[in-house]
């Protein structure tokens, strides 16, 4: 090494650079390794539309941005204040790899690179960052240390933020006041958890009121209900949502929820109320193939193999059409508004690279997608934009993410309390009877 050598050598997997392609800045001043395998894998995954595919290019492009001129055998600084990088190989005789597991997978020949440099590295500690949890289990059972990616993830997820708060036993004279006047001044009632456009119910044994706090105005407002195409909030939740979504001032949303609180349908329908402000409604969801199959596999062609991810989200649209009869003006409003494509519905990857304006933006099972991912989709807004995050942060479909490092937990946890940021927490299912019993049961 031209340095002294690191106090730590962070060994990168394949799931690790596909979570994020800016990982290896994320070490301090600790040094990085790169297995010549995950060089083999991310060729594989360099081609194609969609987000692991953009993960995989931008990190080979700042590999070969970082090497100019430089071996990639030897350590080279990845800057100042920060640690060396390499590309490292694996050996036949770390700790006796190949007469203990198959050298012919992929992460088998990365435990053995990892093994190898810890042989070679000994006055260095060696960590396997990944976050395939067998292979953490693997690197473990050979005595190498092994720790998922860090960066990103939520601390406490049981202190995730709700965007609302319950006041009990509050006067009913400030909650008559509130009902009758729509606003009030006195912020000392919140003071103990006054944050921007966080909701609020306050209650006095059976009188009761729903707020918002707005920090632009540095009021309590009364949220009012509206009912949009058909659709009329049922929970004080839903009432949360339709303010949020009318609120011209907040321009991101997060929404957050198990199946059957209406988090897309109330997105939707809210976002056809203003459907006028905007010249597209978009829609979008990340396709995460079921069984771990690419959808290549499917039959027909491409339209024929991304429609079953999509119909969730035509499920929702033709909910609001039923609302009315097909010769109501509103049922051909909507129709219309698909044939024009001013109704967008789209696999997420297929609008990247876009700048979105006069648009609101709807992206659905966002809890999919990793935190890298939606910063990158927020950076796309342009002016008159409106962004809203769906999800379920318990029903995560992709193996490498969990409840604490998605992107939609990390969206709630890094911009509470911003002035143009909202989020709420739907706990109650609307969808019917049963699906409550499945919901609370199952």
């Amino acid at each position: 090494m031209s340095k002294s050598k690191p106090n730590k050598i962070f060994v990168l997997d394949t799931s690790v650079i596909l979570h994020d392609n800016d990982v290896i800045n994320s070490f301090d001043e600790h040094s990085v390794a790169i297995p010549i395998t995950v060089l083999e894998e991310l060729d594989t995954f360099k081609r194609g539309n969609n987000v692991k595919n953009f993960e995989a290019r931008q990190f080979i492009r700042k590999i070969d941005f970082l090497s100019k001129n430089n071996s990639l055998q030897n350590w080279i600084s990845l800057g100042k204040d920060k640690g060396m990088f390499k590309v490292v190989f694996n050996g036949p005789d770390a700790a006796h790899l190949d007469d203990l597991l198959d050298h012919n997978l992929a992460d088998n020949r990365i435990l053995s690179a990892a093994l190898t440099l810890q042989k070679e590295e000994n006055k260095s500690k060696v960590i396997l960052v990944t976050k395939d949890v067998n292979l953490r289990l693997k690197a473990k059972a050979m005595n190498l240390t092994a720790e998922d990616y860090e960066t990103g993830k939520i601390k406490n997820i049981q202190e995730l933020y709700t965007g609302k708060a319950i006041f009990e036993n509050l006067s009913s004279d400030i909650i008559k006041q509130i009902k009758e006047k729509g606003i009030l001044n006195d912020l000392s009632v919140i003071e103990s958890n006054k944050v921007n456009n966080q909701f609020y119910i306050f209650k006095n044994g059976k009188l009761s009121t729903l707020a918002f706090y707005n920090g632009i105005k540095n009021r309590i407002e009364k949220v009012k209900e509206k009912e949009a195409y058909g659709i009329k909030p049922r929970s004080a939740g839903q009432s949360f949502v339709q303010h949020a979504m009318l609120n011209n001032d907040i321009k991101l949303i997060t929404i957050q929820g198990v199946a059957g609180t209406g988090k897309t349908l109330l997105a939707l329908a809210y976002s056809l109320e203003q459907s006028k402000k905007f010249k597209q409604i978009i829609l979008a969801r990340p396709i995460v193939p079921l069984s771990n199959k690419d959808i290549g596999f499917l039959p027909g062609d491409i339209d024929d193999k991304i429609g079953p991810y999509m119909e969730p989200l035509w499920d929702n649209l033709s909910f609001i059409k039923d609302q009315f009869p097909v010769n109501d003006k509103r049922y051909k409003y909507i129709n219309k508004l698909i044939n024009d494509e001013k109704i967008l519905i789209t696999p997420l990857a297929y609008i990247r690279g876009r700048s979105i304006s006069n648009a609101i933006f709807i992206i659905d099972e966002a809890q999919n997608l990793t935190p890298h991912e939606v910063k990158t989709i927020i950076t796309r807004a342009g002016e008159n934009c409106k962004i809203i995050f769906t999800g379920d942060i318990n029903q995560i479909d992709t193996p490498y993410l969990d409840e604490k490092s998605n992107g939609l937990s990390y969206i709630i946890d890094r911009l509470k309390g911003q002035e143009i940021f909202a989020h709420i927490t739907l706990n109650n299912v609307e969808r019917s009877e049963l699906a409550n019993i499945a919901n609370d049961l199952l």
